[in-house]
Protein backbone atom coordinates (compact mmCIF):
# COMPACT_ATOMS: atom_id res chain seq x y z
CA UNK A 1 0.00 0.00 0.00
CA UNK A 2 1.16 3.55 -1.40
CA UNK A 3 1.52 5.67 2.29
CA UNK A 4 2.92 8.90 3.59
CA UNK A 5 4.72 8.58 6.81
CA UNK A 6 4.20 10.45 9.42
CA UNK A 7 6.28 12.88 8.86
CA UNK A 8 5.50 13.10 5.23
CA UNK A 9 1.62 13.81 6.38
CA UNK A 10 2.51 16.38 9.27
CA UNK A 11 4.96 18.13 6.94
CA UNK A 12 2.20 18.55 4.61
CA UNK A 13 -0.33 19.33 7.15
CA UNK A 14 2.46 22.40 8.45
CA UNK A 15 3.15 23.40 5.06
CA UNK A 16 -0.18 23.75 4.05
CA UNK A 17 -1.64 25.66 7.16
CA UNK A 18 1.21 28.30 6.47
CA UNK A 19 -0.04 28.76 3.13
CA UNK A 20 -3.22 29.17 4.42
CA UNK A 21 -2.73 32.04 6.83
CA UNK A 22 0.32 33.59 4.80
CA UNK A 23 -2.18 36.50 4.42
CA UNK A 24 -1.71 36.81 8.64
CA UNK A 25 2.10 37.02 8.61
CA UNK A 26 4.25 34.00 10.04
CA UNK A 27 2.77 30.76 12.06
CA UNK A 28 4.72 29.46 15.10
CA UNK A 29 5.11 25.91 15.42
CA UNK A 30 3.70 25.63 18.68
CA UNK A 31 0.22 27.17 17.28
CA UNK A 32 0.62 24.50 13.83
CA UNK A 33 1.35 21.35 17.18
CA UNK A 34 -1.51 22.24 18.74
CA UNK A 35 -3.93 22.73 16.33
CA UNK A 36 -3.47 19.53 14.83
CA UNK A 37 -1.88 17.75 18.02
CA UNK A 38 1.94 16.99 16.70
CA UNK A 39 4.50 16.43 18.74
CA UNK A 40 6.59 19.29 19.46
CA UNK A 41 9.64 17.50 18.87
CA UNK A 42 9.02 15.97 15.67
CA UNK A 43 7.17 18.99 14.46
CA UNK A 44 10.54 21.49 15.28
CA UNK A 45 12.42 19.03 13.24
CA UNK A 46 10.40 18.72 9.74
CA UNK A 47 9.86 22.60 9.89
CA UNK A 48 14.07 22.65 10.12
CA UNK A 49 14.11 20.25 7.77
CA UNK A 50 12.03 22.30 5.23
CA UNK A 51 13.60 25.66 6.12
CA UNK A 52 16.64 23.76 5.27
CA UNK A 53 15.46 22.92 1.91
CA UNK A 54 14.35 26.76 1.44
CA UNK A 55 10.64 25.88 1.38
CA UNK A 56 9.78 27.84 4.43
CA UNK A 57 11.80 30.85 6.06
CA UNK A 58 12.31 31.25 10.00
CA UNK A 59 11.50 34.60 11.73
CA UNK A 60 12.38 35.17 15.50
CA UNK A 61 11.07 37.48 17.46
CA UNK A 62 7.47 38.05 19.81
CA UNK A 63 6.21 37.82 16.35
CA UNK A 64 8.17 34.85 14.96
CA UNK A 65 7.38 31.89 13.69
CA UNK A 66 7.22 30.34 9.73
CA UNK A 67 6.13 31.67 6.24
CA UNK A 68 6.97 30.61 2.92
CA UNK A 69 10.05 31.37 1.09
CA UNK A 70 7.48 31.03 -2.41
CA UNK A 71 4.64 31.92 -3.42
CA UNK A 72 2.37 29.11 -2.61
CA UNK A 73 2.15 28.42 -6.69
CA UNK A 74 5.99 28.01 -6.77
CA UNK A 75 5.83 24.97 -4.31
CA UNK A 76 5.26 21.56 -5.10
CA UNK A 77 4.09 18.81 -3.18
CA UNK A 78 7.04 16.68 -4.81
CA UNK A 79 9.42 19.50 -3.14
CA UNK A 80 7.60 19.31 0.13
CA UNK A 81 7.83 15.32 0.11
CA UNK A 82 12.09 15.04 -1.09
CA UNK A 83 12.52 17.54 1.35
CA UNK A 84 11.17 15.59 4.27
CA UNK A 85 11.70 11.95 2.86
CA UNK A 86 14.43 12.05 0.22
CA UNK A 87 13.95 10.54 -3.24
CA UNK A 88 10.49 9.17 -4.02
CA UNK A 89 10.43 5.74 -4.79
CA UNK A 90 7.27 3.17 -4.35
CA UNK A 91 9.69 0.03 -4.39
CA UNK A 92 13.23 -0.07 -3.14
CA UNK A 93 14.83 -1.91 -6.00
CA UNK A 94 15.12 1.47 -7.75
CA UNK A 95 17.21 2.54 -5.43
CA UNK A 96 19.79 -0.61 -5.29
CA UNK A 97 20.08 -3.40 -7.94
CA UNK A 98 20.76 -5.66 -5.44
CA UNK A 99 17.27 -7.38 -5.97
CA UNK A 100 17.16 -11.52 -5.90
CA UNK A 101 14.76 -10.70 -8.87
CA UNK A 102 16.09 -8.46 -11.22
CA UNK A 103 17.18 -11.40 -13.82
CA UNK A 104 13.40 -12.32 -13.91
CA UNK A 105 11.78 -9.45 -12.94
CA UNK A 106 8.41 -8.82 -15.40
CA UNK A 107 7.03 -5.71 -13.48
CA UNK A 108 10.21 -3.36 -13.81
CA UNK A 109 8.89 -1.15 -16.69
CA UNK A 110 5.52 -1.42 -15.23
CA UNK A 111 6.13 -0.14 -12.18
CA UNK A 112 8.69 2.30 -13.50
CA UNK A 113 5.59 4.04 -15.23
CA UNK A 114 3.42 3.91 -12.17
CA UNK A 115 6.35 5.80 -10.10
CA UNK A 116 6.85 8.32 -13.36
CA UNK A 117 3.14 9.02 -12.94
CA UNK A 118 3.21 9.81 -9.32
CA UNK A 119 6.44 11.74 -9.62
CA UNK A 120 5.10 13.67 -12.69
CA UNK A 121 1.31 14.49 -10.27
CA UNK A 122 3.67 15.47 -7.17
CA UNK A 123 5.88 17.47 -9.14
CA UNK A 124 3.07 19.47 -10.68
CA UNK A 125 0.40 19.59 -8.09
CA UNK A 126 1.34 23.38 -6.28
CA UNK A 127 0.65 24.30 -2.59
CA UNK A 128 -1.58 26.78 -4.42
CA UNK A 129 -3.61 23.65 -5.47
CA UNK A 130 -3.79 22.16 -2.30
CA UNK A 131 -5.48 25.61 -0.54
CA UNK A 132 -7.96 25.42 -3.23
CA UNK A 133 -11.18 24.01 -2.90
CA UNK A 134 -11.84 22.20 -5.74
CA UNK A 135 -10.30 19.18 -6.54
CA UNK A 136 -9.35 18.12 -10.00
CA UNK A 137 -11.76 14.97 -11.45
CA UNK A 138 -8.85 13.03 -12.27
CA UNK A 139 -7.81 13.14 -8.30
CA UNK A 140 -11.99 13.28 -7.18
CA UNK A 141 -12.35 9.79 -5.17
CA UNK A 142 -15.57 8.20 -7.04
CA UNK A 143 -18.01 7.07 -4.77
Amino acid sequence: MLRFTKRADYGLIAIHYIAVHEASGSVSAKRIAEEFRIPPELLAKILQRLAKQGLIVSQNGPKGGYALAHRPSEITVGQVLRALEGPLRIVSCFEDDTCPQMERCNIRRPVRKIQTAISYMLDTMSLAELTSEDVPEVFAIKA
